[in-house]
């Protein structure tokens, strides 16, 4: 609250002596009263910043909440019916998923009849993929993602893309954060990236949309029909879409079978046949 006290005196005429009298006591008048609005203004400014330190302690403790509303696991194993879109090319394809938590992303695509048609091994730092059908492999860093996802994308994202949690650099301190009813909106820019983050009931994310405009890239995410793995949580439905310029990918993943914190194999091996993809 901003309060500010004016005292302005204008006149055409030569004040006379009365004038200057009755000036005089108003003057005196008005800072009296200017002294006292400015010692009510010290007084509030207490109440001020204890309302400004409850607004950020209130904003620290959703955030706080949020983080602890994800899905924590060491590994992950899912089965996905899921339709892919490519520019307009669409398949349906049976995904298997398996990650573990900060270190890798194995994917195993299989087509009709349960025929594996590629593999892919994702880590902070590099990706490998293998075409059974054409018999090539892709061998590239991590950054051959950003090609097809945007720049903003990591490890990280993917991971909390897969089981539904909320991209970890969303929440932050510098986001605008609103309430109502049980949901939360997060909001903001993020290095040129504008960002929406939609948490529902439980501190779940139900939306996230991320939009570049300059660099003409978008990923919209939505996550539901959310069902309960023990003390778990997870989206079984997880609808993806991302525009990088004229690259248009969707993913439509719909969860059959899931478990969290079981031991996993990571199988991925390039047979010697195989030629590297230009």
């Amino acid at each position: 609250m901003k309060e500010n006290i004016a005292n302005n005196w204008h006149s055409g005429r030569r004040p006379t002596l009365d004038s200057l009298l009755r000036i005089l006591i108003t003057s005196c008048v008005l800072l009296m009263v200017g002294c006292t609005a400015r010692k009510a203004l010290v007084q509030n400014k207490p109440v001020v910043d204890s309302a400004l330190k409850q607004a950020v302690e209130f904003k620290r403790t959703k955030l706080d909440e949020i983080r602890a509303g994800q899905t924590g696991f060491s590994t992950f194993s899912g089965k996905a019916r899921t339709a892919l879109s490519i520019n307009g090319n669409s398949n349906d394809v049976t995904l298997n998923i398996r990650i573990k938590k900060g270190q890798k992303i194995w994917v195993s695509v299989t087509a009709i009849a349960g025929i594996e048609v590629a593999r892919a091994l994702i880590t902070p730092d590099s990706i490998l993929v293998i075409n059974r059908l054409e018999g090539v492999y892709i061998d590239k860093p991590f950054s051959y993602v950003n090609t097809l996802a945007g720049d903003r994308v990591n490890y990280g994202t993917l991971e909390a893309l897969l089981t539904g949690n909320a991209i970890p650099e969303l929440i932050n301190e510098n986001a605008s954060l609103q309430t109502h009813a049980d949901t939360v909106t997060l909001s903001g820019n993020l290095d040129n990236l504008i960002f929406k983050l939609l948490i529902g009931p439980g501190m779940k994310v139900a939306q996230t949309n991320l939009d570049n405009a300059d660099a003409q890239q978008s990923l919209q995410v939505v996550n539901s029909n959310f069902v309960q793995i023990g003390n778990k949580s997870l989206p079984a439905q997880i609808d993806i879409a991302s525009v990088v310029k004229t690259k248009k990918i969707q993913v439509n993943l719909h969860y059959i079978k899931t478990e969290f914190d079981q031991p996993l194999e990571f199988p991925f091996s390039i047979p010697s046949r195989y030629t590297e993809a230009q």
